[in-house]
């Protein structure tokens, strides 16, 4: 009778301690889904690009330069509904800056142009990087998204600054001074043989 009484109240046991990590292990799921929401409400908000050209420059730029095009047009369009879809678009979007530094156009092929697309593509392959963690830093996300869009208006400014330079005319003499100073086109510096030199010429020794 005793044996029969202590497995009675060890079944309770076990039941009551069944029903206590059923209700931990819900309150631990509602727990991760409010996170996830809130993850992805913050990553959606915070999801704003420019996606269109800053200035005269850009806009003739986007018709002629199609990476940057094929780029803009990635940024803009939104994902909905998933953090899985903003995972695939932030992919999509890395792949499209990669492809910028392999086609800049002649007039914009200066080391001051190449390296902002360097440190645009830095930021884009961090954003990809980030949103594809398993806790995802919304935070870090969103902050990433700002820094992108800093970095496209300064190569906009600076391909505006190279077409406005190159708009300006030249002064009269200055390509020839330009010339002169191409050390690639100097003449160079040896001595001119004398002529008139008499072999018979003592010489000092």
């Amino acid at each position: 009778m005793a044996n029969k009484i202590t497995v009675f109240f060890f079944m309770i046991f076990i039941l009551f301690s069944c029903q206590n990590d059923n209700q931990k292990r819900i309150a631990e799921n509602k727990k991760e889904i409010k996170k996830r929401e809130l993850i992805f409400s913050n990553i959606d908000k915070g999801w704003v690009f420019y996606d269109a050209p800053i200035n005269t420059t850009s806009e003739a730029s986007v018709s002629s330069w199609n990476e940057l095009r094929l780029f803009l047009a990635e940024l803009s369009q939104k994902p909905k509904k998933t953090i899985g879809a903003f995972q695939k678009k932030s992919t999509e979007i890395s792949k499209k800056a990669m492809v910028l530094r392999e086609s800049v156009p002649y007039q914009f092929s200066k080391p001051q142009i190449k390296s902002r697309i360097s440190t645009l593509i830095t930021k884009v392959r961090l954003l990809d990087l980030f949103i594809h963690l398993d806790n995802i830093p919304d935070k870090k996300v969103v902050l990433l998204i700002s820094q992108i869009n800093i970095e496209l208006v300064s190569l906009q400014r600076q391909m505006d600054k190279i077409v406005e330079k190159s708009k300006i005319p030249v002064e009269m003499g200055e390509s020839e001074m330009l010339k002169m100073l191409d050390t690639t086109r100097a003449i160079p510096s040896t001595p001119i043989p004398n002529k008139s030199f008499d072999p018979n010429t003592p010489r000092v020794e």
